[in-house]
């Protein structure tokens, strides 16, 4: 079957020189220390898509019995199936996009085989202040033969994700323009309505402002749970919203719709500053359900009132750069951090964190150990630490996170891991594609 490829062209002067964090680290490190060599554990390597290299994220569709793997990057869109061999992915269909930025954590709409690709200002050579962002929606409801539906331009474009089940976009990051409010720390949010793919329409009014006691910042990503409440992170925390429904608003104190252009706050606020320092968290994940009507101490720790996020940072070193942080909700159901000042902060208890500086399985010659995407199957989280590669964590006890595998090439620049059918697919800007087998 012949591949098809999309191609755009467009003026580039080179890749961008920076990644998604806080203080734009390079996305790889092009001379790299000599240090300890490659470390594995618990671990099984079963294949590897080096084509893929540039790549920053994926996501998953099924076509009745088809397994299909869409992977975006720096080259743009590329397709892969994975029915025969997931070990071995085959590719099959290319939206050649060369120089494109940042992508992260791509969204895929399962129902209508959409997948969404946040345009950088960095993309292409541009800049935070000069250049231009935007949404590209890409079709592939034949996956052989992917194709742009549209491209719109949106005052942000570092990630973009899917809220109230598809039909709008929340689209973040990163630094701010040149042309917007000069004491904005970073972009927050605009929400695009997806409902026609082929015309979206974003909303001219930004929303998730004041997020960082009180300051408008950067918004780096939204995940929304099962339960279909977004959570939203970025420099000042993790804040939680209804997207549609009824629902009582802790800030007004009345029950109103909620809406993907008019969200109601759910819960959250800013991580403790003794668990992440920067203040700055990249993603987040909230455990399936809600708190226990009466928010009994014996069930906080049953995944039932927690919120996992990434703090990333890079210090010079590795022992102070950022960490995954796992933090109560309890105490922030009633509008405590949409009321926070510098005055008056509010912190989310801080229950545990895990950092990979020093930990079996490290290179102590890298000077890069900021935690990035994370996903959790259980009881195992599984995440990226850049040049420190993948790790596995046994998070069954919240206040103790415990490493029992790794994955770590002496060439590893791990962005971000995925659970798919028993295998983790792990995003490697350098390397590809990794595909691992948990064998602990």
């Amino acid at each position: 079957m012949a591949i098809t490829t999309v191609t755009v062209t467009l003026i580039a002067t080179g890749l961008p020189a920076a990644a998604c964090g806080e203080e734009d680290k390079p996305a790889s490190e092009k001379v790299r220390v000599s240090g300890a060599p490659g470390a594995v554990k618990n671990v099984k390597a079963v294949g590897n898509v080096p084509d893929a290299q540039g790549a920053i994220a994926m996501g998953f569709l099924q076509y009745g019995h088809r397994d299909v793997m869409a992977v975006s990057g720096e080259f743009g869109l590329k397709v892969y199936d994975l029915t025969k061999n997931p070990t071995a992915p085959k590719l099959i269909g290319e939206v050649s996009l060369p120089g494109l930025w940042e992508t992260e954590d791509t969204e895929v709409d399962v129902k209508r085989k959409l997948v969404f690709l946040a345009r950088d200002p960095r993309a292409y050579g541009g800049t935070t202040q000069t250049g231009e962002s935007g949404i590209y929606i890409i079709d592939l409801k034949n996956p052989d033969k992917p194709a742009i539906l549209s491209y719109t331009k949106v005052p942000a474009g570092h990630t973009t994700s899917c809220v109230d089940d598809c039909r709008y976009l929340w689209t973040g990051g990163p630094a701010k323009a040149a042309n917007q409010p000069a004491d904005w720390g970073g972009r927050p949010i605009w929400v695009t309505d997806i409902r026609d793919p082929r015309n979206p329409k974003t909303f001219p009014n930004p929303i998730e402002l004041a997020r960082n006691d009180g300051k408008t910042d950067y918004v780096h990503d939204v995940q929304v749970d099962d339960e279909g409440v977004a959570w939203v992170s970025g420099r000042g925390g993790v804040r939680g919203y209804w997207t549609s429904g009824y629902h009582r608003d802790p800030v007004l104190g009345k029950v109103r719709r909620a809406t993907a252009f008019e969200p109601v706050p759910y819960a959250g606020g800013g991580i403790e500053e003794t668990a992440a320092p920067s203040k700055f968290m990249h993603n987040s994940f909230h455990p399936s359900g809600h708190r226990s009507a009466d928010g009994a101490e014996s069930n906080r720790w049953r995944g039932r009132d927690l919120i996992y996020a990434t703090e990333e940072s890079f210090l010079d070193g590795c022992a102070g750069d950022g960490v995954l942080t796992i933090s109560s909700l309890q105490n922030s159901y009633n509008g405590e951090g949409w009321r926070s000042t510098p005055e008056k902060p509010f912190r989310l208890k801080s229950v545990g964190t895990w950092s990979v500086a020093g930990q079996e399985g490290s290179d102590p010659a890298t000077g890069d150990c900021s935690a990035h995407y994370f996903d959790v199957r259980g009881k195992v989280l599984v995440q990226s630490f850049y040049t420190q590669g993948t790790r596995f964590l046994d998070v069954s006890d919240p206040t103790d996170p415990k490493q029992i595998a790794y994955f770590r090439p002496a060439d590893a620049s791990a962005w971000a891991p995925y659970w798919h059918k028993g295998y983790v697919y792990v995003a490697d800007n350098t390397r590809g594609i990794d595909i691992l087998k948990l064998t602990a």
